[in-house]
């Protein structure tokens, strides 16, 4: 294990003071340590390409190498400005990637994170990029040289980190609930509401995992659940795609973070989607299962958004009074509808995890 101050400060004495990225569970203790920082010196970003290309604008404005974090599985969302703007045979930018390793040889983990976990190295190999397996302090003063190389020659330089490789710290981010309605009591609700034809794609991170989790304490078998345990802001898409060719009701739930992620998704639903397909948005401001970072979308009046993206008609669910009727009629309605509710974050401990995805894809498509 190493300490985050260590890697902190291999980044300081090499001038790199800026941080961008999309906040990641195995880089959790470095998302605590950034958290204190200026909204000059760190940014949370909406995606991995787009942390990336805000990396690419502060170089280009300081002359200063950017630190950008991801997890392994957004790596694919960097693959466009890495390659086609920051690339040593373009415009050469130097950028240096920390990278949660989700899924590595090493460790055991779910499917989704093994499949992209066992590339992540070819990857990086097949990109040209040098990097460093970060697992003790020897590994720190390898990536330093490789951190000077990267400015000296401007290129990318990347280091992997796998679960478990931060040291603890005892810096937290205080997990405000900026909202009233339990998530567990909404999910049941939900559940109890839909009838037997009703399908449900559900986004990665809690989300999916709390239905599943509800779906079994309260034997709730009615409707089918697709959980995207992966591919995070693609939930609009997928559940778009399905309601396009059936009558079957359609309920994609989504996250705040996820929703922000490819929000273009949204507008596409927004013109082609039918009547039989309902946006249902979680809000609780945070990447809750990743700890706790803002999303900032409390601040966004989606109501007026909504409207503009081509959805007909906006509901808010702000607290528990009338939960299952105004659920009922935002079901019900005979129009493409936009639905926020207002949730706490997850008060569940333990949540299980989809293992056997073949069969649930299965028990879906029937």
């Amino acid at each position: 294990m190493i300490k985050i101050s260590s890697l902190i400060s291999v980044l300081k004495k090499n001038n790199s003071n800026f941080f961008t990225g999309v906040p990641d569970s195995v880089l959790k203790e470095l998302s605590f340590e950034l958290q204190s920082k200026s909204k000059k010196s760190h940014i949370i970003a909406s995606n991995e390409g787009s942390a990336v290309s805000i990396g690419i604008g502060h170089y280009l404005s300081t002359k200063k190498i950017p630190c950008i974090y991801m997890q392994n599985s957004g790596l694919s969302n960097a693959l466009n400005p890495l390659i086609s703007i920051a690339h040593p045979k373009v415009y050469a930018i130097p950028l240096i990637l920390i990278i949660g390793w989700r899924g590595s040889p090493k460790i055991k983990d779910e499917p989704q994170h093994n499949v992209k976990g066992k590339i992540t190295e070819k990857l990086l190999k097949l990109l040209n990029i040098k990097y460093t397996i970060i697992r003790n302090n020897k590994d720190l003063k390898k990536f330093d040289k490789q951190i000077k190389n990267a400015k000296k020659n401007k290129v990318i330089v990347a280091c992997l980190i796998e679960q478990g490789t931060l040291e603890k710290n005892n810096k937290k981010i205080n997990k405000k609930d900026f909202f009233k309605i339990d998530k567990e009591n909404f999910f049941k609700t939900l559940l109890e509401i839909l009838d037997n034809k009703s399908k449900i794609v559900s986004s990665t991170g809690y989300n999916s995992r709390e239905i599943m989790y509800i779906r079994n304490k309260y034997q709730l078998k009615k409707s089918k659940d697709f959980y995207m345990v992966g591919g995070m802001g693609h939930t609009s898409s997928v559940a778009l795609g399905y309601s396009l060719s059936t009558n079957k009701k359609t309920i994609c739930i989504d996250g705040d973070g996820s929703f922000l992620m490819h929000l273009g998704s949204i507008k596409t639903a927004g013109n082609f989607a039918n009547k039989n397909f309902k946006y249902i948005l979680l809000n609780n401001n945070t990447h809750d299962s990743v700890g706790g970072q803002s999303t900032y979308v409390k601040n966004i009046d989606l109501e007026k958004l909504s409207k503009s993206l081509g959805f007909k008609k906006f509901y808010s669910i702000k607290d528990n009074k009338n939960l299952r009727k105004s659920l009922k009629k935002f079901l019900s309605g005979n129009s493409l509808n936009f639905l926020e509710v207002k949730v706490t974050n997850s008060k569940i401990k333990n949540l299980p995890r989809p293992e056997n995805l073949i069969y649930i894809k299965n028990e879906f498509m029937k």
